[in-house]
């Protein structure tokens, strides 16, 4: 369901010496990209989803369902200043996260949420799956 495999498959080919060449050249340009660290829990009739969203307000966090997809973003900017004798300090901030998952096998309409210290909870309750009754057909 949320694609759990935490370890890639590493072949030895000339396509991954090659990116790892200009990897190490250029520098991996997908660390720029924040993303947020999550858990994803089955308590048998409903999967839980904690994600790691310390320093945010629960007005910066939006939860969107398109379709079968989920996504969790959080956006914050916060900015200071403080003007003392001859000196002007002034600080920005600004963060930004987004994550996505498969929902194809989840209510949609019955997740909730919650967030509390810094983590977000969804409770997400599965589909019932139904398995096909089966009967026998007699031959005259």
């Amino acid at each position: 369901m949320f694609d759990l495999m935490p370890f890639g498959r590493r072949e030895n080919n000339l396509f991954n010496y090659f990116d790892n060449m200009e990897k190490n050249f250029f520098g991996d340009m997908s660390q720029g990209f924040s993303t947020f660290r999550t858990d994803v829990i089955d308590n048998g009739d409903k999967y839980v989803l904690k994600a790691e969203l310390p320093g945010f307000k629960k007005e910066d966090i939006k939860i969107d369902i398109e379709g079968d997809t989920l996504t969790v973003s959080a956006e914050h900017n916060d900015e200071t200043e403080e003007k003392k004798d001859n000196y002007i300090r002034r600080e920005r901030r600004y963060g930004s996260f987004a994550r996505s998952f498969d929902i194809s096998n989840i209510k949609g309409n019955e997740i909730s949420a919650e967030y509390k210290d810094g983590i977000l909870e969804l409770g997400m309750p599965k589909l019932e799956t139904t398995v096909p009754e089966s009967r026998r057909i007699e031959v005259r």
